[in-house]
């Protein structure tokens, strides 16, 4: 990735939260967010002196309630919507505490991996049901 690339996007730290039955926790955009009311892999931006694992606990607690106990690198995807350029750092969270829910009042909901493709999710995040389904 060029120095040139990362300058001009934003680190996304995602989470890719997995159940016991193997289903996959999403969230829906608001109306005022860009990429409004697709559905997503909970998470956010990397602010200053933060790591991603940092992050991702931060935003998954904020978000959907919960802590993170356990989770790995999944992926990394640069991708240009043509008004924002984002690099998703994705972690499978496969361990955590409390019980996800829309603490900002988005919908949520566990979807079984085999049925992820029938979401309206950000191109972005494209290649993540990608390999979810496919089980790379």
């Amino acid at each position: 990735m060029s120095t040139d690339t990362v300058k001009n996007s934003v680190l996304v730290a995602v989470g890719v939260i997995e159940n016991t039955d193997g289903e996959i926790f999403i969230c829906r955009r608001g109306a005022g967010q860009h990429q409004a009311n697709k559905w997503e892999f909970p998470g956010g931006k990397v602010e200053a002196g933060e790591t991603v694992a940092q992050a991702l606990a931060r935003e998954l607690a904020e978000e959907i309630g919960i802590r993170v106990t356990d989770c790995h690198s999944f992926m990394l995807i640069e991708h240009d919507y043509g008004d924002k350029q984002v690099i998703l750092d994705i972690r499978k969270v496969t361990a955590f505490g409390g019980n996800p829910q829309g603490l900002e009042g988005q919908p949520s909901r566990w979807v079984p991996v085999d049925e992820l493709h029938r979401y309206d999710f950000p191109a972005a995040n494209a290649p993540i049901v990608a390999k979810l389904q496919t089980g790379e």
